[in-house]
């Protein structure tokens, strides 16, 4: 019993040095991009044709890398192999993993389709930089909200006025609401506006300090509040993630870990000199 706990413990051990070493992130990677790779051939009907059962095999090793690398990641976990489940990415890769397990045909063959193609995305969960995009991304949100409100409310306020004014001149475009928002959204990516201007100039020829003060307020003030959320919410999550990485509870937590497998090898060896004595 206590050899098998000292087997346990140093299979523990490398198991967690393997799948910290960088190779091991290098190869899941390099497995993830050939299997993106391997999704796109699948779209031509020709190449499926001709390398039906190459495709197969192939999706199968994919597949086994994949479930290998998990339960590595389980098994190398510490103190507790479910605390593997307290990373939400860590669960991302778990679901993607098990979703994929479903078979393609039957009533869950949307579901592994769906899940195949999700493990392009695992190369979020693999690459830090892409990891702190998607963080800041969500983040932003909330605040994103009062900004969306904010370019909703001028929409709105400039719909009314295009419509007053320019519907005898250019009923197609300012003739309703509904067609003066879709205006006013053309005028915003900046696609088309000057088109819109020269259709109402010649009878509304102030025209232009409507589409200048729209532009100016919607699109270089608006936007850029879009764009200082987005770059106040990176820094947030950025002093977040060094804090998190570096800071004092971080360096408790690893020092926990670390006590906890000593603890382990500790138990394991006083157990084998019990039985030995």
């Amino acid at each position: 019993m206590a050899m098998e706990t000292m087997r346990r413990v140093r299979m523990k051990n490398l198991v967690r040095s393997l799948i910290e070493h960088p190779a091991f992130g290098r190869v899941v990677l390099g497995v993830i991009i050939a299997n993106a790779a391997l999704m796109g051939f699948e779209t031509s009907p020709r190449i499926v044709e001709q390398h039906a059962g190459l495709i197969h095999w192939l999706n199968a090793a994919v597949q086994v890398i994949f479930v290998v690398e998990i339960l590595l990641r389980l098994i190398g976990q510490r103190p507790n192999p479910l605390h593997f489940f307290r990373d939400g990415w860590n669960v991302f890769d778990f679901a993607v993993v098990a979703l994929s397990l479903l078979p393609t045909v039957g009533p869950f063959a949307t579901t592994a389709r769906l899940a195949r193609l999700l493990r392009v995305a695992r190369l979020v969960s693999l690459s830090p930089s892409l990891r702190l995009i998607i963080n800041t991304m969500l983040r932003s949100i909330p605040s994103m909200g009062h900004v969306v409100m904010l370019i909703s409310l001028l929409l709105y306020i400039y719909a009314i006025i295009g419509v007053h004014f320019f519907r005898e001149a250019d009923p197609e475009h300012w003739g309703d609401m509904g067609r003066a928002l879709l205006s006013l959204f053309m005028v915003l990516t900046l696609e088309a506006w000057p088109d819109l201007q020269a259709a109402i100039l010649p009878t509304q020829p102030y025209a232009w300090i409507f589409f200048a003060s729209f532009i100016l307020l919607a699109v270089f003030v608006v936007i850029n509040l879009f764009i200082a959320v987005i770059i106040n919410n990176l820094q947030t999550v950025k002093s977040e993630e060094a804090q998190g990485t570096s800071g004092p509870l971080a360096r408790l937590e690893q020092i926990k870990t670390q006590v906890a497998a000593l603890e382990e090898e500790i138990k394991a060896i006083h157990a084998a000199r019990r039985t030995g004595g």
